[in-house]
């Protein structure tokens, strides 16, 4: 318990003052939470040994990635475009290889990709939105670890109805709803701070939205932990496990937020 609480209080340290410092080094940050978590993937996957598959997913990650660090590809290469080639390419590497790397090995790696990639993608397109980037990100996040915190609380107080025991058998109905409730607290908060930029029904919807989307997140990574066989997805954080354990509440959530319009473009 004692190192979990110290490395969760550094590392968090470390992620807030990078993430009010913003450009690039969050950027770099989030790059780098999205290389190592993309090594975690390959690693549970068993994907490691093939290192074609392993070079086209990662060109794809940093293809994803690299736009909303500033890096332009040139107007051709659209995010639809992208995902066929990437789908092509690994496509034909099972070819290639005369099925020595599978089907099944080539979807896992693009479904990783795109997970991932635009996952991480998306939390720096929201620190970099002018003028008001970091407003928008702080309500995000705290609104996820509110969620988090509530429905732990909740559960333990008065959880009695298990909400998926099949996937995550510790987590409750009432659980659930304590984390949504809270995260609406929250968001609703950052409107009575600023109320130019967020009004109070959007508070609202922001609030339960990714609160919900939040818990969908957590239950999706229980979900392919628990078809693996594996407690967590690496050991980076000490009594936390790896990046991915840290982040399938923000890998959902950032992306549903931007594709469905739900933040200031």
């Amino acid at each position: 318990m004692q190192k979990r609480l110290v490395t969760g209080i550094v590392a968090g340290a470390a992620f807030i003052g990078l993430l009010l410092l913003g450009g690039y080094w969050y950027g770099g940050l989030i790059a780098l939470l999205a290389l190592i978590g993309y090594n975690e993937y390959l690693r549970m996957n068993h994907l490691k040994h093939s290192v074609t598959v392993m070079l086209a997913g990662l060109a794809g990650l940093v293809c994803l990635i690299g736009p909303s660090l500033g890096l332009e590809w040139g107007s051709w290469l659209t995010l639809e475009r992208l995902i066929w080639v990437l789908m092509f390419l690994l496509l034909s590497v099972t070819v290639i290889s005369k099925n020595k790397v599978t089907l099944d090995q080539a979807a896992l790696v693009l479904i990783g990709v795109v997970y991932i990639g635009l996952g991480f993608a998306y939390m720096i397109v929201t620190r970099m939105m002018e003028p008001h980037g970091l407003f928008w990100t702080l309500l995000i996040f705290l609104c996820i670890w509110s969620t988090d915190s509530g429905a732990y609380f909740t559960g333990r107080a008065i959880g009695k109805h298990p909400l998926w025991p099949a996937i995550s058998p510790n987590k409750t109905v009432e659980g659930a709803l304590g984390g949504v409730v809270i995260s609406i607290i929250v968001a609703v908060c950052f409107h009575f701070g600023r109320p130019d930029l967020v009004s109070l029904g959007q508070a609202v919807v922001l609030g339960a939205v990714i609160a919900v989307v939040g818990q969908l997140g957590d239950l999706i990574q229980s979900a392919y932990k628990r078809v693996k066989g594996i407690k967590d997805t690496g050991t980076l954080l000490p009594g936390h496990g790896g990046v991915l354990d840290r982040v399938d509440s923000w890998l959902i959530v950032f992306p549903f937020l931007h594709l469905f319009s739900l933040l200031p473009h």
